[in-house]
């Protein structure tokens, strides 16, 4: 089985860097690391639905340049900081960019993530065309 890195422009610093590739094409899925809703200077935002938004478009933009979209998703696992206190605004910012048929979700609250400050990343797996 192959495997093919997916780095769009915006995640090469962190391959070179970090020496991890935000997604990996194998076997007829694109597996995408996850994405956390930074702004472009990297900060964190004041809104946590703008926080949100931000990570739900880092998401599109891997699967973009690996040639599919939010359609292809099959499943999501999203890493929350405060769960219980953002959920619902998670949720409603999830809705305005994935509908039926809803691919399978695991949600996960955990004391902190890479990024201080962030509240949520977004880690998905979307079918091949």
């Amino acid at each position: 089985m192959t495997i093919e890195t997916v780095v769009p422009e915006s995640g090469r610093s962190a391959y070179r860097n970090f020496h991890f590739s935000q997604g990996v094409k194998s076997g007829g899925f694109l597996v995408c690391s996850g994405q956390i809703g930074t702004n472009p200077d990297h900060s964190v935002p004041s809104s946590a639905e703008e926080e949100f938004k931000n990570a739900w478009k880092a998401v599109g933009v891997v699967l973009a340049e690996a040639g599919v979209g939010f359609e292809d998703i099959i499943e999501y696992t999203s890493f929350h900081v405060d769960l219980s206190k953002h959920i619902r605004t998670f949720m409603k910012v999830r809705d305005e960019v994935l509908h039926e048929p809803w691919p399978a979700w695991t949600a996960i609250g955990i004391s902190e993530l890479a990024v201080t400050g962030a509240r949520v990343e977004i880690r998905v797996i979307a079918r091949l065309r």
